[in-house]
């Protein structure tokens, strides 16, 4: 019978035993029975798809486990509302003022004779089947990968985004287009959002959502080159104007932010797979900052031609065409460089313990 007053005498382990990190905590008093976290903890923390044995001990005791880091969250969100604005920023400035629509108008009339005719070629491509076929394919592959890596909040998170971008993209039949200028193509209707833009560009968007790590990276190459092709087909085809395809791509950008901060357990990547990823890392970095820098200089160059558009000048035609090109680019690699990278963090957390795998193992003894 010990003593109350008796000091608690050392726990002496075998170093060669294995770890189960739960029974410590419990011992130590950082978990109990009585008051230890449990599974259901996490459920009311929308954890849809947890299953106890994919957890493992770690996903009793980290947060991580079923959920991305808040701070991830609150950046998705941050994110994708700045996008969601600066599409109705760009809106605004396209329909609504008399520069805007001056250099549309004017992007869209010349731009199939500016530029070289083997660009002018390969975007007329792009057809309206075309697109419609290649925009379904794309869409339906990242289902199936989801389905195959059983990922089924991640189904309900791509069903959410494709039915937002869908309403979004019937936003030309509300939002109003002034009448400013006279146009010199007869198309005074309003045709923003593109809604070939937004069906390219949400497909893409679910491929990036739905690969595995090691392909994400690959996934957004992908994804920037047919939002890019698509993009440029619209307007060299005179099915848009250059603010209808930023306008949509921005949209469709914003909304798949949002969508992402609210991944959970089963939208995630599976425990033990979780790592960093130097190919995501170098293709979202070095396309979001190319992406600003021809952003940034494709509207130098449109604050430069401004003084051409009211008498047509043909320089400024030229540099109207390639500006809009720049921009668009800009805007395309921005976007899913951001996707790129904040799917990442919202797929692959690093635990508070390290990366999400193996329990944390005594070093072996060399002898």
């Amino acid at each position: 019978m010990t003593d109350e007053h008796t000091p608690m005498q050392p726990v002496i382990r075998d170093p060669k035993a294995p770890v189960n990190l739960l029974d410590d905590f419990e011992e130590t008093g950082i978990v109990t029975p009585e008051t230890g976290v449990s599974l259901s903890d996490f459920e009311d923390e929308g954890a849809l798809g947890a299953e106890p044995e994919e957890l493992g001990a770690l996903g009793y005791v980290d947060p991580l486990n079923v959920r991305p880091r808040t701070s991830s969250r609150v950046l998705c969100l941050v994110f994708g509302v700045l996008l969601l604005v600066l599409a109705g920023v760009a809106w605004w400035l396209g329909v609504c003022t008399q520069n805007g629509q001056s250099y549309d108008d004017m992007v869209e009339s010349s731009f199939s004779s500016i530029v070289p005719g083997w660009v002018s070629a390969v975007l007329g491509v792009g057809t309206h089947p075309m697109v419609l076929i290649v925009s379904t394919i794309i869409a339906v592959g990242a289902v199936a990968i989801a389905v195959v890596r059983k990922r089924w909040w991640l189904l309900g998170q791509m069903a959410v985004f494709a039915v937002l971008c869908f309403c979004m993209s019937l936003l030309k039949y509300v939002l109003p287009r002034p009448f400013i200028i006279k146009t010199v193509i007869d198309n005074a209707h309003n045709s923003a959002p593109s809604g070939h833009t937004i069906l390219a560009m949400a497909s893409a968007a679910m491929l990036v959502l739905a690969v595995p790590r090691v392909w994400r990276w690959l996934a957004s190459l992908v994804a920037m080159a047919w939002g890019l092709f698509v993009g440029l087909s619209v307007v060299c085809g005179k099915w848009h104007r250059p603010t209808d395809a930023v306008m949509s791509m921005l949209i469709v950008a914003g909304l798949a932010l949002i969508v992402l901060a609210c991944t959970r357990t089963s939208g995630m990547d599976a425990l033990g797979t979780r790592r960093s990823s130097a190919g995501v890392q170098i293709v979202s970095a070095v396309a979001i900052t190319a992406g600003l820098f021809a952003t940034a200089f494709a509207g130098y160059v449109i604050w430069q031609v401004i003084p051409g558009l009211t008498v047509s000048a043909a320089w400024a035609n030229t540099d109207s065409v390639y500006s809009s090109m720049m921009l668009i680019a800009g805007v395309d690699a921005t976007v899913f460089g951001l996707i790129s990278a904040t799917r990442q963090l919202t797929a692959s957390p690093l635990s508070k313990t390290g990366l999400v795998g193996e329990p944390p193992a005594p070093p072996r003894s060399r002898g």
